[in-house]
């Protein structure tokens, strides 16, 4: 598993990157034709990371609830986030990276419930999810990149 945990630190890094090289208005702007913005992206690869490994294994998550929910799949951003909510962001995308592989390390992912994603994937373990996650932040990062070029 240590493979799937250098691709979500090489992911991550790039995610802070951006999030180090883009203004706060930029992180904000929601360009034509999109229905996010940078900052939103980012969060979310938290968000879903989190509920992905933790909730399906029936474990309390490293961030709040409300934070997935403003940041779950299908929301939107609900205005600016200010700088202070980006360095939050910029944190958890390090703090829960390092969290999920000490967790990993120390075998606490004993169950999980399967899940089926909506591109029909089904999650039967711990590590089909962190394997799924590195592909749904490898999208988001994606998205991240083509909306750089609007901002």
């Amino acid at each position: 598993m240590s493979s799937v945990f250098e691709t979500q630190k090489t992911i991550r890094q790039v995610l802070l990157n951006i999030l180090d090289n883009y203004s706060l208005e930029q992180l904000n702007k929601i360009p034509q034709g999109f229905n996010n913005n940078i900052i939103w992206n980012a969060a979310h690869c938290v968000a879903v990371q989190q509920a992905l490994v933790y909730k399906l294994s029936g474990l309390p998550t490293k961030v709040s609830n409300e934070f997935i929910v403003k940041y779950a799949k299908g929301a939107k951003p609900e205005g600016d986030v200010s700088q202070e909510e980006v360095d939050e962001i910029k944190g958890l995308l390090s703090t829960t990276l390092h969290q999920v592989q000490q967790d990993y390390n120390d075998a606490i992912f004993v169950s999980f419930h399967e899940y089926t994603t909506s591109l029909g994937n089904t999650l039967k373990d711990i590590n089909g999810a962190l394997e799924f996650n590195n592909y749904h932040e490898g999208i988001h990062t994606g998205v991240i990149m083509s909306i750089r070029k609007f901002v």
